[in-house]
């Protein structure tokens, strides 16, 4: 009588092919993921003692404490956030319909302002002095400009504006604005290619303005850098990625200090959040983000 063919070879090339897909898998979900950024971020997190903590943001100890929706503006893509102390509000600009958007700490719509002349809206930031800035990206500029509670439009044309050079960077170009008070200059963001941090005095009378300065390369460890904030505290950065899904603390030598991850299932997030394209911080130290197209956040530090 002839043996039986085994199943043991059948049995371990299916087990092998099993095996090589799991680590397929695994890795295209790690690509995706970037686990690869979280995870040298968190091994950097680890090294930071109780005295580096205590003078930090350290965004492990926030979580969300208010989602919800900016009503009446799903057709306008909001973009860039800044916290006006002045005012107690909240200000976005949108780039499908360019305006300037002032809203609650709560998330309610309190008034538009038309951008008149702008292309590419990006970024805005409330300065110390009572002005405004805003990034238009297409532009390859920044304009600045008072903003008084009648205004209900702002022309390009008749406010001072300084170029940011990089021409041709189409739509990588400049994403992010934070005033510095501790610098007295604006620090901008450059999505990539290349990416990096660059600063730019400004004069207060409308004159000449600085060359724009690149900081000192570091690792960011990010894919893009959406959005950028200056901590009035601390003077830390705050920087969000929207394709890494990231939102970082820099320290004063603009080095990762502590991150957030904005899947969903963390730090009080359940569905994540697919697109942020702004952030900004308090006196408090509430942080606020926006993403496109009108989605908005409040992340507060566990007491």
């Amino acid at each position: 009588m002839s043996a039986k063919p085994s199943r043991r070879p059948r049995l371990h090339w299916f087990l092998y092919t099993l095996l090589a897909f799991c680590v397929a898998a695994a890795a295209i979900a790690g690509a995706l993921l970037h686990w690869d950024n979280q995870l040298e971020l968190y091994w950097q997190e680890q090294s930071v003692n109780a005295k580096q903590r205590a003078a930090s943001i350290w965004l492990p100890d926030y979580e969300l404490v208010l989602e919800t929706t900016l009503v009446g503006l799903d057709d306008d893509q909001t973009s860039g956030l800044t916290w006006n102390p002045a005012t107690g509000t909240l200000f976005t600009v949108t780039g499908r319909n360019p305006q300037l958007i002032e809203f609650s700490p709560g998330g309610v719509v309190l008034r538009r302002v038309r951008l008149i002349g702008f292309s590419d809206p990006e970024a805005v930031e409330a300065l110390d002095d009572g002005r405004m800035a805003i990034v238009d990206e297409r532009r390859r500029l920044v304009a600045v400009f008072r903003l008084s509670l009648d205004v209900e439009s702002v022309d390009l044309a008749d406010i001072a504006s300084y170029d940011l050079g990089f021409e041709g960077a189409g739509n990588k170009g400049f994403e992010g604005l934070a005033w510095n008070p501790r610098t007295r200059r604006l620090l901008l963001s450059k999505e990539r290619d290349p990416q990096g941090l660059f600063e730019l005095s400004i004069p207060d009378d409308g004159g000449l303005a600085g060359a724009l300065k690149s900081l000192p390369d570091q690792p960011l460890l990010v894919r893009d850098i959406s959005s950028v904030a200056v901590d009035p505290r601390t003077g830390h950065t705050l920087m969000l990625s929207d394709e890494s899904r990231l939102l970082v603390e820099l320290d004063l030598q603009g080095r990762p200090r502590s991150f957030i991850s904005l899947f969903g299932g963390l730090n009080g997030l359940v569905d994540g959040i697919d697109q942020a394209e702004g952030v900004a911080m308090d006196e408090r130290g509430d942080i606020y983000v926006v993403g496109e197209p009108n989605r908005f956040y409040v992340f507060s530090r566990r007491r």
